[in-house]
């Protein structure tokens, strides 16, 4: 029996809940609408570097709550953009480095053709000392990426 995959091109859109990262997601709703692609959203937490160390132990309850606040707000990010986009949107949430779970997500499918994200437009200095995850997102994705500016 032949399996056939849904080959249609794919939009991932990366959330971090900000002003920027909403008017990202409207541009790759428009953009998947217009292109009749899919969109997914990807939301990744980033776990402070204070909570590796071995003396910091939150109670179990408090990570939960703040896992769970994210899938719901998560969850209301995708459903604007299903209502914005005119179809079915994905969504789903990473735990890591954002730019580099950004990347692995776009490189394990062969069919996402664009990585929307917003960029908070810090400044050179700013840039240089915490670096940037639109930036490195650019240098390393395996497709086109598209950085949308906040609206001055």
């Amino acid at each position: 029996m032949l399996v056939v995959q849904d080959m249609s091109p794919r939009i991932l859109c990366a959330i971090d809940f900000s002003d920027a990262a909403r008017e990202a997601m409207h541009v790759a709703a428009d953009l998947a609408r217009e292109k009749g692609a899919t969109l997914e959203l990807v939301h990744v937490e980033e776990r402070p570097l204070w909570m590796a160390e071995p003396f910091v132990h939150l109670p179990g309850d408090v990570r939960q709550a703040s896992i769970d606040a994210s899938a719901r707000e998560l969850e209301a990010w995708r459903r604007d953009a299903e209502q914005r986009a005119g179809a079915a949107v994905a969504a789903r949430a990473a735990s890591g480095t954002p730019w580099d779970q950004i990347v692995a997500i776009a490189s394990a499918d062969a069919t996402v053709e664009m990585i929307v994200m917003g960029t908070h437009g810090r400044g050179a200095i700013s840039r240089a000392v915490l670096g940037s995850v639109a930036e490195r997102v650019v240098r390393h994705a395996p497709c086109s990426v598209l950085v949308v500016r906040p609206r001055r």
